[in-house]
């Protein structure tokens, strides 16, 4: 029998939020976008939620229904921070480690009964070491694959364990409605609802062939989770493609200056990312969406490199290149793909690359210990 575990960091964004100000605990707390522009909430605290709030929401309509909120902008190189923390202290217990998401994770304790016994009290030991250690409360779900045990984690939070044995998936699932399987969103939950097919116990019980007609493969795939399946094994060889970031202004901008601004420091966080997996990048890609919509993208394959300055002043030409229309720019965004690993370089000489090399390495080692905003580089678009 296969034993999965899927653990789900509770309010992620927000544990973080309130270890960084415990003054926060207790209160409706709002992570994401400015409540008087746009954009979508990020997450929400359980005190939030009894508004009607919840995560993907456009912000504006939760500050109609909690206008009392606490609203941030969020601390995501915090949040990347501690999710490695996280992903490091499972390491210590599970064989096998699959992130899903930046709070959450997969654990195969597959023939390990032995070693630690009762998988509930496993599963409550887990909880207890990270709330203990990084003070950030998760919900467990342990099942024979990898769906159930997914949805089983969001069965009883916060803080919860839900234990589905072999045999008993079809039927932990067949009263839960439609939407709390992954993969159904709103459209196709009401087209189901339509149908007559309100929970998973409906969505099992159709024929496949049936299903397989309205939804080809990929309703096919829902109804075999829908009854009890569901992989079975972790991903674990998953290849970097690209990394980017991206800015949606809150109010359209013209200057170039302000945009150039953003850029930098979008270009930053791409470039501590690409150091953080140890890789460099050949190619650089801007995105530029203006006012009415219209988006415009340019890209560059250079020599790869981790190296801040170097793709700034890419991503630079690559704007000035894009921007040529004169309407107000709504959003930025940067993207880096085709990788290499970043070799160990010995330089004989202490050359201005060295340096920069050893400066970009210091700076690396000071942003794991204290969180990205501990030390900033300069502006790359000047001399050192």
């Amino acid at each position: 029998m296969r034993t999965i575990f899927h653990l789900d960091l509770d309010t992620f964004f927000v544990s973080v939020e309130r270890i960084l100000n415990p003054s926060l605990n207790g209160k409706a707390v709002i992570v994401g976008a400015n409540p008087q522009g746009r954009g979508v909430v990020a997450a929400c605290s359980y005190e939030a939620r009894k508004f009607g709030l919840h995560s993907a929401m456009p912000i504006r309509q939760a500050f109609q229904l909690c206008p009392n909120g606490i609203y941030l902008r969020g601390h995501f190189e915090e949040y990347e921070r501690y999710s490695k923390e996280v992903k490091n202290l499972l390491k210590k217990y599970s064989p096998e480690v699959e992130q899903a998401s930046i709070d959450e994770f997969y654990l195969d304790f597959t023939g390990c009964k032995r070693m630690y016994g009762d998988f509930q009290s496993l599963g409550k030991f887990l909880q207890n070491q990270i709330l203990t250690q990084l003070f950030l409360p998760s919900s467990i779900g342990i099942a024979t694959n990898k769906s159930i045990a997914k949805i089983a984690s969001d069965y009883n939070k916060p803080f919860g364990i839900t234990f589905v044995s072999e045999g008993e998936e079809k039927k932990f699932l067949e009263s839960l409605p439609v939407e709390k399987m992954p993969g159904i969103g709103k459209v196709m939950k009401a087209e189901l609802n339509s149908k007559g097919i309100i929970t998973l116990g409906d969505l099992a019980a159709l024929p496949i062939d049936f299903i397989s007609i309205l939804y080809g493969k990929v309703g096919i795939d829902l109804w075999n989770r829908a009854n009890g399946s569901g992989s079975e094994y972790l991903s674990l060889s998953h290849k970097q493609k690209n990394i980017s970031k991206e800015k949606t202004f809150h109010e359209d901008v013209i200057d170039t200056t302000i945009i150039k601004k953003m850029l930098f420091d979008l270009t930053s966080k791409v470039c501590q990312s690409l150091r953080d997996e140890g890789l460099h990048t050949a190619t650089i890609s801007i995105k530029l969406r203006y006012t009415d919509f219209i988006t415009t993208t340019r890209a560059k394959t250079i020599k790869p490199t981790d190296d801040d300055r170097i793709i700034y002043q890419t991503a630079s030409e690559l704007f000035h290149k894009s921007f040529t229309r004169r309407v107000a720019v709504r959003l930025i965004g940067i993207h880096v793909s085709k990788f290499v690993n970043a070799s160990q370089q010995e330089f004989l000489f202490h050359t201005l690359e060295s340096k920069r090399k050893q400066m970009l390495e210091a700076v690396n080692i000071i942003r794991s210990k204290y969180g990205y905003n501990s030390i900033l580089i300069g502006d790359v678009g000047k001399s050192d």
